[in-house]
């Protein structure tokens, strides 16, 4: 096997000069005009070519898996020097698992119908117009991210299939593994007759080119931030060109009196554990009065075990003595972490009422048998995904049939919830006639 090349240690970054500042401009400015260009040429590009891109790129993943691990481990060990929170360095560490996961996505992104070209509505007029309102590509799309190298994949493919030109701004902890991505892809793109410059990845780590990235209105169509609150608030406030994203992960379970214990001691344990540094898991339980003797000793003793801290209510402390007191900031914090915030309520009303007060509208479940209250749940609380007896976890675009997604949307326009191919279209009136004036 070939003998990889090594980088220096690592050095603590410094910030950019005037002039490296200002090179980085240019060549970011050169990018996008790039980007934009390839847009046009790939909106036109056919299914079949477009599949055939993709499926290169997951059999590159895997050829060239050794090249990528290498460089994932320059920047986790980086970051591990650096102090990483453990959540941030889980969501850069890739695996060979991993790895076959982000190449599996792609293949079912090829397998999915083409999202451009569908024809959404039809309708004719008395003057003999005829309407049609048709599916298209939104043009060029910037992604700015943090940590994880599978977005770089992920959004690459959707964005692909979708007929879409992409700039990914990665962060800093991820630009060796993010370098080597981009150019799998880029190879790929370019053996299947594609422009390679559709995929674009910012080389530069200058936080002062992510505001110039967001405010490029007439080049750029959207741009999507998936990170921590603060990188998502700040990008919403500074972007000139429109922004689809989430603000932070605050995902709830409720326990209804009506539940299948066992279920939903499974269910808590995974919304929970699973993987707790990510957006969809779980970081309060709520839990009926009336069960509450029988189910939550049984739950906090499993959290325990896997080294879950508990901050519990008045009641919840009386029923499992040593549990942290909850403040009144737990029930609005979003932990990242092995964590989790425990409610005793009276009703399916005070449990909703609370998901809609602290939560962050993103993913929330019930775990009940009485399928009034169920209903009741998913009607009334107000989250781009609720689930009835299932895992918050399972809010996720390759769970969904989405292949992969490029986020999970919190907002309400023009996407909620895990977005996919179709959100990353729009619509245009093609409207034929047959020599048609307005009078």
């Amino acid at each position: 096997m070939k003998k990889l090349k090594t980088t220096t240690r690592a050095k603590k970054s410094k910030p950019a000069s005037a002039r490296e500042t200002q090179n980085s401009r240019k060549e970011l400015g050169r990018i996008v005009l790039e980007a934009k260009a390839a847009s046009r040429i790939l909106a036109q590009a056919s299914t079949d070519v477009k599949n055939r891109a993709l499926n290169g790129i997951a059999d590159a993943l895997g050829r060239r898996s050794e090249e990528i691990l290498f460089k994932n481990g320059i920047d986790v060990e980086a970051g591990r020097r650096s102090g990483l929170p453990h959540a941030l360095l889980d969501r850069l560490t890739l695996t060979h698992r991993r790895i076959q996961d982000m190449a599996r996505g792609l293949r079912d992104v090829a397998a999915l119908p083409d999202p451009v070209g569908r024809v959404v509505e039809e309708s004719s007029r008395p003057n003999g117009l005829v309407l049609q309102k048709v599916s298209v590509p939104l043009g060029l799309i910037a992604m700015v991210y943090e940590s994880r190298p599978n977005v770089t994949v992920d959004s690459a493919g959707l964005c692909l299939k979708s007929g879409n030109a992409v700039i990914l701004r990665g962060g800093k902890e991820a630009l060796n593994t993010n370098s080597a991505l981009v150019t799998i892809v880029k190879d790929a793109l370019k053996a299947a007759g594609l422009p390679p410059e559709a995929v674009q990845l910012v080389p530069s780590t200058d936080r002062a080119l992510i505001r110039d990235l967001v405010t490029m209105d007439e080049v750029v169509d959207l741009v999507i931030p998936r990170g921590g609150e603060d990188m998502v608030r700040a990008i919403r406030e500074m972007a000139t060109v429109p922004v689809l994203s989430h603000g932070k992960g605050l995902c709830s379970v409720y326990v209804d009196k009506d539940a299948d214990l066992g279920m939903a001691e499974n269910i808590a344990f995974n919304a929970k554990v699973q993987r707790p540094g990510v957006c969809n898991a779980m970081e309060t339980l709520l839990v009926h009065k009336d069960v509450a003797a029988a189910f939550v000793p049984k739950i906090v003793a499993r959290y325990r075990e896997a080294k879950v801290e508990v901050r519990g209510d008045e009641e919840v402390r009386r029923l499992v003595p040593g549990v942290r007191p909850a403040s009144n900031k737990d029930w609005d914090t979003e932990f990242l972490g092995l964590t989790a915030a425990v409610k005793i309520v009276g009703s399916v009303e005070e449990a909703v009422a609370h998901i809609n007060r602290h939560g962050s509208h993103h993913s929330d479940a019930v775990v009940t048998g009485d399928p009034a209250a169920a209903e009741k749940f998913l009607r009334e609380v107000d989250s781009a995904a609720v689930f009835h007896n299932a895992s918050t976890r399972l809010h996720d675009g390759g769970v969904f049939g989405l292949g992969a997604e490029m986020g999970i949307s919190t907002q309400k326009l023009h996407a909620r919830g895990a977005m996919g191919l179709k959100e990353l279209t729009t619509t245009k009136y093609v409207v034929r006639g047959a020599g048609q004036i307005r009078e």
